[in-house]
């Protein structure tokens, strides 16, 4: 069983930057692919960006391409999303996923087997 922990939400003002964790554990910690997803009130979950774990395939939604960075350090069982150029419309809980299943659509909720709590991120005008 894979559990994830999210961390590093925040308040930030539009234009600025925050970093978000999800550390991963378990017995068999390391899946093929992990993202993160987020919810805004009123909103459905959306894709945000997914990374493959052994090969560092990345995908982003285009809402976030260039803005965002998913990211992971040699040896860490640790995902990273650095969230750079924030808007109003960024505000939303970010929840880390993760799947054992490879060769699919990343930005298909359905296919994350394993999800964190979810961490607030609220972005000012």
């Amino acid at each position: 069983q894979v559990q994830l922990v999210e961390s590093g939400g925040g308040l930030a003002q539009a234009g600025g930057s925050l970093r978000l964790s999800c550390a991963a554990s378990g017995r068999h910690f390391r899946t093929f692919v992990m993202a993160w997803f987020r919810q805004a009130p009123g909103k459905e979950r959306e894709f945000v960006v997914a990374i493959h774990w052994s090969t560092g395939n990345t995908v982003y939604a285009d809402s976030v391409e260039g803005r965002f960075t998913i990211s992971k350090e040699n040896g860490d069982d640790t995902a990273y999303l650095q969230m750079n150029s924030l808007k109003p419309e960024d505000t939303a809980v970010y929840y880390c996923a993760a799947t054992y299943r490879d060769n699919i659509d990343y930005e298909l909720e359905s296919k994350f087997d394993y999800w964190g709590q979810g961490t607030q991120v609220t972005v000012s005008s």
